[in-house]
């Protein structure tokens, strides 16, 4: 691309206003509106648009906490299942996830009180993974969760 055709492209966006940039430059847009925002414009700024990515940031932390429970419970449960298959890459694993937690944690504290439900929730979805890794059927594994929070997050806790 010519310059000329950048520089007519440039001043394109430069003239649209926060709102248009919203489906045309994502990027763009984002830094448009922190600008705005920065210097106290907020009448010019893309509140609505700006509403839903940062709801749409939540949600991505959300499913990246549940996400990595699950992976989580998936190798603590191959751990259990298969201990003569036991090695040092799955618990690199577990402790990795386990440190991701925890990260995440520090990040958003107000997930503690959410984890004990999204474990449960992701149970299911755990041992699914755990049966196409195994080859076992899903009668191995036990019906619910059987540990608590402080063992599934402890760093030192490996099911017998």
């Amino acid at each position: 691309m010519g310059k000329s055709k950048r520089s007519t492209i440039r001043r394109i966006i430069e003239i649209m206003n926060a709102a248009e940039l919203y489906d045309r430059d994502f990027a763009e847009w984002a830094v448009r509106n922190a600008e705005l925002l920065r210097a106290g414009r907020v009448a010019d700024a893309d509140l609505e648009h700006i509403a839903e990515e940062i709801e749409a940031m939540a949600k991505r932390e959300r499913r990246a906490m549940q996400s990595r429970l699950a992976r989580l419970i998936q190798h603590l449960l191959k751990w259990q299942v298969q201990p003569m298959k036991r090695c040092a890459s799955w618990q690199s694993t577990i402790a990795g996830q386990r440190f991701r937690i925890c990260r995440l944690l520090e990040d958003n504290p107000s997930f503690r009180p959410e984890l004990t439900k999204w474990i449960d929730r992701e149970y299911e979805h755990a041992v699914h993974l755990a049966t196409l890794d195994t080859g076992f059927e899903r009668e191995r594994f036990p019906t619910v969760w059987p540990y608590t929070l402080d063992q599934t997050l402890g760093q030192s806790f490996l099911p017998g």
